[in-house]
């Protein structure tokens, strides 16, 4: 039975009367999947509520931060903390290196990192490095990965660029990307091609190694090692943009999973533990070229926030101290989740394929398998838009986009995943019923 919407339509007809299109960030907009978007006023858990008092089980988690779930009560005590000593001071405090020392721990390619504060600060500011340690112009991007909105860094980008059927951003000359080269996703005969074509001119390769923003799409086969041996031979820069995959797909984020080391990476999401954080880091001698030390500048009032180094110590030092329960529960949840939905769809005859690493994954509303870009855009975005909805009515809350990632928290329980896949299978079965029609 579909759900009432009316506190949050008129809070929608507000914000849109001051904030373009409504929203502060094209993601949370329906409008690719049609309607107004529930208004939230709290989280607990695994669950939030809108305006209109409507509960749902939230597999967004503020896309990708909330690994711990909503309002874990030690990163809210540890916030409440640091609060009562002053919101900011623009200068440094202890609580900085606590958590750098945290993170490095974690990501032995790391030996030293500048915090900034989001994850497109942190790409911007990393390929800045890579250029300034090679002195070349040149980066290699792959068609569907998002590293932020930077100018150089929207060309055939994922994310809201592609649900909203935007090919790149106005506003951005072309003199401003022309070095930046767009390949396809899981092709290395495609970047092998770009070293040849450019010899000694490409600073750097920044890559998802697990891609979230064309849908979850993993590095297949040996593609990301590959590219570490490309890049080592062509003494270029490799960059793992971690934004969504550090301590998320396992506690040293991709790089522990593949077991691949690179010369930066950027970080972001659940180092803030839901507030504004991004990190870049690698070796100490790649990162002394920042400023003060190096002649590579980059700034930010704000970076090293308090609040935010606070909820990202109680964050990463509980996921340090449970590491070796928590991931396993969530490979195993999330992998009932998703084969769960994916035998739904088989059931109600409705064509699906899913991609899944630990807790990130995506169902795609097509044959598939879905390892590039060129494969997710052949999903049914009507289809997908139809069971988006259906769920949201059951009480079940997805990206509102075919082409971002969903989430698992600790907090989900089985319960939760048991009630949604109930939910999917009627959810399915109107799907296949518009379909007819």
């Amino acid at each position: 039975m579909p759900r009432k919407f009316e506190q949050s339509r008129k809070l929608q007809k507000r914000a849109e009367r001051y904030i373009p299109g409504g929203v502060n960030s094209p993601v949370r907009s329906f409008r690719a999947v049609g309607g107004d978007p529930p208004f939230l006023v709290r989280g607990a858990g695994s669950r939030v509520w809108d305006a209109d008092g409507n509960e749902y089980i939230d597999y967004i988690g503020s896309w990708g931060p909330l690994v711990l779930g909503h309002a874990e009560p030690k990163v809210v005590e540890a916030v409440t903390a640091a609060a009562k000593n002053g919101m900011s001071f623009g200068a440094s405090t202890s609580m900085e290196a606590d958590l750098a020392e945290l993170v490095i721990s974690a990501f032995p390619a790391i030996e030293m990192l500048r915090f900034v504060s989001s994850g497109t600060e942190a790409t911007m500011s990393a390929i800045r490095l890579a250029r300034a340690s090679t002195k070349r112009k040149y980066i290699i991007k792959f068609e569907g990965c998002y590293h932020g909105h930077a100018d150089a860094l929207l060309v055939k980008a994922g994310s809201g660029v592609t649900t909203l059927g935007i090919p790149g951003s106005a506003g951005v000359p072309e003199e401003f990307a022309q070095f930046t080269l767009a390949l396809p996703f899981n092709n290395t005969d495609a970047v092998e091609h770009a070293f040849s074509k450019y010899k000694h001119q490409i600073a750097c390769v920044i890559v998802e190694p697990v891609v979230g923003n064309m849908g979850c799409v993993p590095g297949s086969g040996g593609y990301l090692a590959a590219l570490r041996l490309i890049t080592q031979r062509e003494k270029a820069v490799l960059i793992f943009d971690e934004v969504m995959t550090g301590f998320r797909v396992a506690f040293g984020g991709a790089q522990e999973l593949y077991g691949i080391r690179p010369d930066l990476t950027t970080l972001g999401k659940i180092i803030g533990g839901g507030l504004p954080v991004g990190a870049y880091g690698g070796s100490a001698e790649i990162m002394k070229l920042v400023a003060p030390l190096g002649p590579m500048y980059q700034a930010g009032t704000l970076s090293g926030n308090p609040l935010a180094m606070a909820a990202g110590i109680a964050t990463v030092t509980y996921l340090k101290e449970h590491k070796e329960k928590l991931y396993p529960q969530l490979e195993k949840l999330s992998a009932e989740l998703v084969s769960g939905i994916a035998a739904a769809a088989k059931n109600a005859h409705v064509t699906i394929c899913h991609n899944r690493t630990g807790s990130m994954f995506t169902w795609f509303f097509t044959p598939g398998p879905v390892t590039d870009w060129n494969s997710a855009a052949k999903s049914d975005t009507k289809a997908f838009g139809r069971f988006f909805h259906a769920m949201l009515d059951r009480g079940i809350y997805l990206p509102p986009s075919q082409f971002e990632a969903a989430f698992l928290s600790s907090a989900h329980t089985q319960k939760d995943v048991r009630e949604t896949v109930a939910a999917a299978r009627q959810s399915f079965t109107t799907v296949r019923s518009s379909h007819a029609r």
